[in-house]
């Protein structure tokens, strides 16, 4: 079964009805679900179809990459360091500048998230030195720095204040 503008289009609408999609990511999966059922010959015509069907969503504001930046920060910030959002960002196809902008925002809340995360999971402080490697592990593997897993574990009087 061939794809035509309007199942395109309808494919794209249902995925982005479930969750922000930025342009490189929707036309990835547009594209492996278009090839999977194409026949022979068509995937030069199917390329050029996504491509005018994402412009059309572009332009109708119905796909924006500010969205699924803000999207990813707003579900994944809550669990995850900046480490790990920026690989999440990254691999969503987003410009660099985006990409760096919304970490800068995460940054500011860097600290407050992994005490959060730390809280949740142990609630007190490691008794010793193998439980302390374990719970940094545990922030270090959420995508924390060094320095904020540091600050979290090892609480000073200044982090308490």
């Amino acid at each position: 079964m061939a794809f035509g503008a309007i199942s395109i289009k309808g494919l794209a609408l249902r995925f982005l009805a479930r969750r922000e999609h930025s342009r490189a990511e929707l036309e990835r999966k547009l594209r492996r679900r278009v090839e999977d059922s194409a026949e022979d010959g068509a995937e030069g015509s199917a390329a050029v179809r996504i491509a005018a069907t994402l412009d059309d969503l572009v332009a109708k504001n119905l796909l924006s990459e500010h969205r699924t930046a803000e999207s990813v920060l707003r579900t994944q910030g809550q669990k995850f360091g900046v480490r790990r959002l920026k690989q999440t960002l990254l691999s969503k196809g987003l410009e660099a500048d985006l990409v760096a902008s919304t970490l800068a925002q995460a940054r500011l809340t860097e600290l407050q998230r992994a005490q959060d995360i730390w809280r949740r999971r142990f609630g007190q402080p490691a008794g010793d030195v193998k439980e302390r490697a374990r719970q940094m592990r545990f922030l270090a593997g959420r995508g924390f720095d060094i320095e904020t897993i540091q600050r979290v574990v090892r609480p000073t009087d200044e982090d308490n204040a």
